[in-house]
């Protein structure tokens, strides 16, 4: 099957050309000495690596200024935010080609994409890396590793938007560095992120996030099942909980995957501090964040519109995530 633009190909075709090099080599034995054969096949090589090393560059170039072949993407999960991105694809976006999508129900999914422009199948989480250059996790965390798994191992370009589950996968950032997958987090319900990298880069003292959210945001999170916290009938807004980002992320795993990137592109979500807040007087997700750093100190709020569909997530994050994608095929970027 051709993959496309994946980068696992390129090592299969450098061993073919070593090895067609090679052998003219050994052919040319026969006709020269053992002085000029040895030469023959170090400059044989040396020029074999070298149209590797370009073929390679060239193939980043071509997927920077937009090839010709459109990036096909995959989607796992047809939730508030897989179903928008779909949509979305399906209308067009140059560059990008929607190729399949999965869910965990299928017959509901395949209705869904009945409404489509294009014919779309509906596979398996684990196939969807078979079919795509580019697959995008919307699903649950709890199936997190059967879209990240594949994807990561065939190379793909992968885009999580539950990018708190990736603490509990730290091992497919090791995976993708063999593979030559890349691993691109949307900035999803936060602003600020390119800010918070670029202070990364000297030394960042100290970041602390407050998120507020209705209660009909929290309700049903395992950390407020297991400590008995009811929210729905609260009249003040409540602190249900205070720590760090990578804890929070734990008790609250569909709610503050902001927090978890803030602190990957930070200090680490194990230093970034995190309150959660169950405010009855609000009708969306609110995100504080607060960064003190040698090269600058800045404040940074967003107040979030709350899916229709999930009022744990918000209606900017599958816009986030079609941003990230157009990025992948734009000429011109903006942001660091």
């Amino acid at each position: 099957m051709d993959r496309g633009l994946c980068p696992r190909d390129g090592g299969q075709r450098f061993a073919a050309d070593v090895h067609d090099g090679w052998c003219r080599a050994s052919a040319d034995r026969h006709r020269s000495s053992d002085s000029q054969w040895l030469p023959c096949v170090a400059q044989d090589l040396a020029t074999t690596a070298l149209r590797h090393e370009r073929h390679e560059l060239s193939q980043e170039f071509i997927l920077i200024r937009h090839h010709r072949n459109p990036l096909r993407v995959a989607i796992g999960g047809l939730g508030a935010i897989g179903r928008q991105v779909a949509q979305r694809l399906d209308a067009g976006i140059d560059g990008l080609i929607l190729v399949s999508v999965s869910a965990n129900r299928v017959e509901r999914a395949q209705h869904y994409v009945e409404a489509f422009n294009h014919s779309i199948p509906v596979l398996q989480l684990a196939e969807l890396a078979d079919t795509a250059d580019v697959v995008i996790e919307c699903a649950p965390a709890a199936v997190f590793g059967e879209v990240a798994e594949p994807a990561i191992a065939r190379g793909c370009i992968f885009i999580p938007s539950s990018i708190g589950a990736l603490l509990n996968h730290w091992h497919l950032i090791e995976a993708a560095q063999r593979s030559g997958a890349r691993i691109i987090a949307p900035s999803g319900a936060l602003l600020g992120l390119d800010a918070v990298r670029a202070a990364a880069e000297g030394t960042i003292h100290r970041v602390t996030m407050i998120t507020r959210k209705p209660p009909t945001g929290l309700a049903g999170s395992p950390y407020l099942l297991e400590n008995n916290i009811d929210v729905e009938n609260l009249t003040e807004p409540v602190r249900v909980f205070s720590g760090s980002a990578d804890e929070g992320i734990k008790g609250f795993p569909a709610n503050v995957n902001v927090a978890v990137a803030l602190g990957i592109a930070g200090i680490g979500p194990e230093r970034t501090e995190l309150e959660i807040w169950a405010d009855p007087t609000i009708d969306r997700n609110t995100h504080s964040i607060r960064v003190e750093a040698d090269s600058a100190r800045f404040e940074l709020k967003m107040e979030n519109i709350p899916s229709e569909e999930n009022p744990r997530t918000g209606r900017i994050v599958a816009l986030s995530v079609i941003a990230t994608l157009r990025r992948l095929v734009a000429t011109l970027t903006v942001g660091t």
